[in-house]
This record gives structure tokens, C-alpha cells and sequence, in this order.
């Protein structure tokens, strides 16, 4: 993991001894006192969010290295009106539907070290990037955005959606030993090795549920970040209260099935070395 702090201040070198073999491009400034080398590159699935891609670009920080647009088969200009706006923005067609299908494909489209994932509806500010990012370059293997720990808000979310999101968060906390405070929050961000230890497969909303699951299982080091989600803009959701938490339960009980399963499988090899020994 390439995670290097150096001072940004215009004129100041590096002592000799902190210098490395790299270019100077290499060191992307964030503010007049912070740089970082790590790459980092910003996903956003989009299905006819024309009206909604300029509130999000206005927000991206101009030093991260690459936005990468998944577009799910849009019939507006989503695509034209992006490349407008962020003239390098790398599009990647969707072949199949869903959230979840839609980030796996931008996952594997990425080539920066740190992945952030940010939703087109523009209910995410992109300025709050640089608080994931230093959680990233500080330690954290994923750094996971929440409307409900200290600073974060929400203006988009219902009692009942409230309700719902505060239930299937207890039941992950103490099933899998996590301690989150918000489960169904689609602005994280991670590094991109960490893709390999929770090998994604599915395809809907529930993507975000799946991806906390398996950081926690996986013993990857996690630290909130407050996050403040704004109304959508322009047009309807694609996300359905009841139908969706359902997809999540499913996912929570199929992860925490799949646990049980390894233990198992665990303590029956325990028991046959123990034979064997015996005998």
C-alpha cells in the first residue's frame, strides 16, 4: 500500500534523504500543507442522470487521477454531458443491470490505488472526498461514509427507511462483530487491493451491504466518516424501500450462512487431525 505524506507548500523541497527515484507529478496536493502519491480514482454508475452529472463533477476535487462512468444503457445524454464536464472521464458501458453490477464493472475498470464510489444523483458531495482519502493514507483499509456517526447527516431518508437501515445495521453489528453505525450508504471508499479479499457477486443495491459484510470478515482495518447525503436532484430513485431490504436481509443471512459453513468446515478438519494423531 503507497500511502506518503509530504508537505505541499510551493518552493519547499524535500530533505535528501526523503527524496525518491518519481517525478514530481507523481504528488497530487489536496491543500497547501498535504499531498499524496497514491492514484485515486472515482466510480460513478449512471442511468440517465444528465440533469444531475453537473451538481456532481462541480464537487470532485481536481487532483484525484481518473473518474471512471459506468453508464447503465442511458437514453438521455449522460454520457455526452460528462465528457462536457470531464473531458478525460473514462466511460465504460454496462452489459448487465443493477448498482451492484454496475460498480463491479467500474472496480475493474479503475487503475488508481484508492477507489471511491460516489453515486450520480448528486446527493453526495464530492468535497468530502479528501476525508476518506486521509482515513485511507492514515491506515484505514476502508474508509466507509455514514449519515448517522457525529458531523453526518441525511435529507433523503425517511423514518421508515430510518428504521429500516437502523435494524439491518444491529443485526450486522452483532452477527459479524462489525460497529457501524449506517449499513445501506453508498459513498466509501477503499483501496483496490481490498477487492480481492471480498470478491463482489451481486447486483443490486444491496452491493453496499455485501462490500461492509465482507471488510468485516475479511479483518480489513475500517474507520467511519461522516457524510452528509443530500436530496437527489432531478428525477426518481431506482431504489425501492421494501423490496430492496429485503435483498439486503437475504444478503445478511446467505454471509452470515456462508460463516457458519467455514467454522464448520474448520472444526471438522480440527477433529480429523486429532484422529489421526491418535491413532
Amino acid at each position: 500500500m503507497s500511502s506518503v505524506l509530504r508537505p505541499a507548500i510551493p518552493g519547499q523541497e524535500p530533505a535528501a534523504a526523503d527524496r525518491q527515484p518519481i517525478t514530481a507529478d507523481v504528488y497530487r496536493p489536496i491543500s497547501s500543507h498535504l499531498a499524496i502519491t497514491p492514484p485515486v480514482s472515482v466510480v460513478i454508475p449512471a442511468m440517465n442522470e444528465a440533469e444531475n452529472l453537473p451538481y456532481v463533477f462541480k464537487t470532485l476535487p481536481d487532483w484525484i487521477h481518473e473518474v471512471v462512468l459506468v453508464d447503465g444503457n442511458s437514453t438521455d445524454d449522460t454520457v455526452e454531458v460528462a465528457r462536457g464536464l470531464w473531458p478525460d472521464v473514462k466511460v465504460v458501458e454496462q452489459r448487465g443491470k443493477g448498482k451492484g453490477d454496475a460498480l463491479i464493472t467500474g472496480f475493474e475498470a479503475c487503475t488508481g490505488d484508492i477507489i471511491v464510489m460516489v453515486d450520480a444523483d448528486g446527493s453526495a458531495d464530492g468535497n468530502e472526498i479528501v476525508s476518506y482519502v486521509s482515513a485511507l493514507v492514515s491506515g484505514a483499509d476502508f474508509a466507509k461514509g455514514s449519515r448517522f456517526a457525529n458531523g453526518g447527516g441525511t435529507d433523503d431518508m425517511t423514518p421508515i427507511r430510518k428504521l429500516g437501515n437502523w435494524a439491518l445495521c444491529t443485526v450486522v453489528n452483532r452477527k459479524f462483530g462489525a460497529r457501524y453505525t449506517d449499513l445501506c450508504y453508498g459513498y466509501n471508499a477503499f483501496w483496490r487491493h481490498c477487492l480481492d479479499k471480498i470478491d463482489l457477486d451481486c447486483t443490486g443495491f444491496e452491493i453496499e451491504t455485501l462490500i461492509n459484510i465482507r471488510v468485516v470478515k475479511a479483518g480489513l482495518k475500517v474507520q467511519e466518516i461522516p457524510s452528509h447525503e443530500y436530496l437527489r436532484i432531478h428525477g426518481a430513485s431506482n431504489l425501492r424501500a421494501v423490496r430492496d431490504g429485503l435483498r439486503v436481509l437475504r444478503v445478511i443471512l446467505k454471509e452470515r450462512s456462508n460463516r457458519r459453513a467455514l467454522r464448520g468446515r474448520s472444526h471438522a478438519r480440527v477433529l480429523s487431525a486429532g484422529r489421526g494423531e491418535a491413532s
